[in-house]
């Protein structure tokens, strides 16, 4: 019998709040002393009282309206209720009848991994707060467990897909794709390997052409895309097998093992009615205005699909440097910065726009990752758009060589000042005049005597050696091309004489 897999994605997204969902405690609990961002709240002490965080649920209401979704103007909160050590009031405050959005979309543009393109549905965004964090130490009778409670209470906004999703590889794009969204609303870093961005997997397979969904098994504990790949292939093979086999499969919940490449059972998977939810009686229900949601809408920012296609079809740009260049949003706010310095059209505006593709995606792209930081963008270096347009102008005009312009940006990055001035101080005008070239190539021609007598004999390669040190005699000047000429034009006079 032939299968097709069936998957659906629920994603918990920390925000990047200053404070805490429910109290005022700062929300930075990453670069804290173990247990020192905690207050009642926090530690659920009686009595206490939590206080809803607005930005967060702004920040909520800018994902639903980004991923298509209808913004309910009325919401409210409940208690989820279960045990567990991470966990200290025994319940979580979340959202169950009244998320903040409902029923969005997210289409996956026509590449490689999703040929044709594709489209997931939304199924609802909600809030709620995340929970303390367990280190266990040892196993066994000597074993046990660390708990910081500076997490908890931080705000995570859960993205839940519907059953749309039927390969790993759509998987993959969609989880890239709403990472480049929460980034380009500048709402959560989206690092999974930091836990800021958790996917679990809800996976069950079919008889191909089927429409009735199979009993599914969620996949926990994976903290990089590409283990969420495996995690998926893994899965949708281990259920063919024992469907074949004809035996029975538990809807359970399964954790994720990426050394041994296998998933293992840890329980068997509640159903809502398991955490008994009812609303939360210490939080009043919330009217979202109308002209709040549209003063939201209005502040979105163009996101990354919209910005592929449009680069694609106004600069012409290659589908390698348009994924390069929307892959953060810095990176293209900065590009279209440069592009605009200047009134170009046409094939001009996009042999321009190539260039500077081609220098922001290697050379810049290679300064601002220098020193390791892994927040450093592009918008927080010295040069300026004007600045770093005038440059490429230099090299596209062959004003400056590919080594000299590398040269001029270093310098340019380090001190914010302008390419030209750089240029005349060093000297860096490209050097294509035969006049100037002429003594430099007689002097490297009568000091590399070996390599004529190479070129002589056939060896193609000597040229490229006596071009070398003509350019490392002219500092990178030279034009290679010019000098190349010359000096095969020299030695071919040598040789008649």
């Amino acid at each position: 019998m032939e299968y097709e897999s069936v998957i659906g994605l629920e994603v918990h997204v920390q925000l990047r709040t200053r404070s805490k969902m429910f109290c005022g405690c700062a929300a930075d609990y990453q670069i804290a002393d173990t247990n020192t961002r905690v207050c009642p709240v926090c530690m659920a002490m009686p009595g206490v009282l939590p206080v809803v965080n607005k930005r967060a649920v702004e920040y909520t209401i800018a994902a639903g309206l980004a991923l298509n979704c209808s913004i309910s103007e009325l919401t409210n909160f409940d208690r989820k209720n279960y045990g567990y050590p991470d966990l200290m009031k025994g319940y979580q405050i979340s959202q169950m009848d009244l998320p903040i959005a409902l029923g969005g979309y997210m289409d996956l543009l026509d590449t490689e991994r999703v040929p044709g393109g594709h489209r997931v549905g939304i199924t609802r965004i909600h809030l709620e707060e995340d929970v303390a964090r367990l280190t266990h130490v040892g196993t066994g009778a000597g074993g046990y467990s660390l708990m910081d409670i500076n997490r908890a209470g931080v705000p995570l906004m859960e993205c839940v897909s519907e059953p749309d999703i039927r390969t790993s590889a759509q998987a993959e794009a969609y989880i890239l794709e709403l990472q480049s969204t929460m980034r380009y609303l500048g709402i959560s870093t989206a690092n999974m390997e930091e836990g800021s961005f958790r996917c679990d997997a809800n996976v069950s397979i079919r008889p191909k052409g089927a429409t009735e969904l199979g009993r599914r098994v969620e996949v926990k504990n994976m903290n990089r895309v590409r283990a969420v790949v495996r995690a998926i292939d893994h899965e949708i093979e281990r259920q063919i097998e024992m469907a074949e086999k004809g035996e029975f499969l538990p809807q359970e919940t399964r954790g994720w093992d990426d050394e041994k490449g296998i998933t293992n059972s840890q329980r068997s998977k509640e159903d809502a009615n398991d955490y008994r939810y009812f609303p939360e009686p210490d939080l009043p229900p919330i009217y979202l205005e109308r002209a709040w949601i549209e003063e939201i809408k209005a502040g979105l920012p163009e996101l990354a699909n919209s910005r592929r296609s449009r680069f694609t079809d106004e600069y012409r740009l290659s589908p390698y440097d348009v994924d390069l260049l929307t892959a953060m949003r810095a990176t293209a706010d900065y590009f279209e910065d440069v592009v605009k310095t200047r009134d170009y059209s046409g094939e001009k505006l996009q042999a321009f726009a190539k260039e500077i593709a081609n220098w922001v995606g290697s050379e810049m792209a290679r300064l601002v990752n220098a020193d390791g930081n892994p927040d450093a963008v592009i918008t927080d270096s010295k040069v300026a758009p004007a600045q770093f347009a005038d440059l490429v102008e230099l090299f596209q005009s062959r004003t400056i060589n590919n080594n000299a312009a590398k040269q001029v940006l270093a310098e340019m990055f380090a001190s914010g000042r302008d390419a030209g001035e750089i240029v005349d101080e060093k000297g860096l005008r490209k050097v294509d005049d035969a006049g100037a070239l002429d003594p430099v190539i007689d002097k490297v021609i009568a000091d590399n005597g070996a390599a004529i007598d190479d070129y002589l004999s056939g060896k193609e390669t000597a040229a490229k050696f006596l071009v070398g040190q003509v350019m490392k005699a002219t500092r990178g000047t030279a034009d290679a091309n010019v000098a190349l000429e010359l000096i095969q034009e020299k030695i071919a006079s040598l040789a008649k004489s």
